[in-house]
């Protein structure tokens, strides 16, 4: 078992950076961050491996936010840069204690956190 608590979400304008933390009870593989904003669907927004050399992007993000993590504080990071209204959602860290392929898919992660909600006006 093992607990995730967010942080660092908030409201910014279009063009702001912002970067959430992930901050987990104890030790995981493979860690993700999902979003949702209201009325839409569950989107994948990055994962790492536990060693940070597998990453994956949602194709929304790419090239606009960072995924990294630092295993001694078993804490994840999502570096959010050239933010724009559409990234408006409810962030949620997830993670999985199996050291299984890195997955873009939610049902894989077995551990989720409570959400940090970041809002970017236009």
């Amino acid at each position: 078992q093992v607990q995730l608590g967010e942080s660092g979400g908030g409201l910014v304008q279009a063009g702001d950076s912002l970067r959430l933390s992930c901050v987990a009870s104890g030790r995981t593989y493979a860690m993700a961050w999902f979003r949702q904003a209201p009325g839409k669907e569950q989107e994948f927004v990055g994962a790492i491996s536990r060693t940070g050399s597998s990453i994956f992007y949602g194709d929304s993000v790419k090239g606009r936010f960072t995924i990294s993590r630092v295993n001694a504080e078993n804490t994840v990071y999502l570096q959010m840069n050239n933010l724009l209204p559409e990234d408006t959602a409810v962030y949620s860290c997830a993670a999985r204690l199996d050291n299984s392929p890195l997955s873009r898919v939610a049902y894989e992660y077995g551990y989720w956190g409570q959400g940090t909600q970041v809002t970017v006006s236009s």
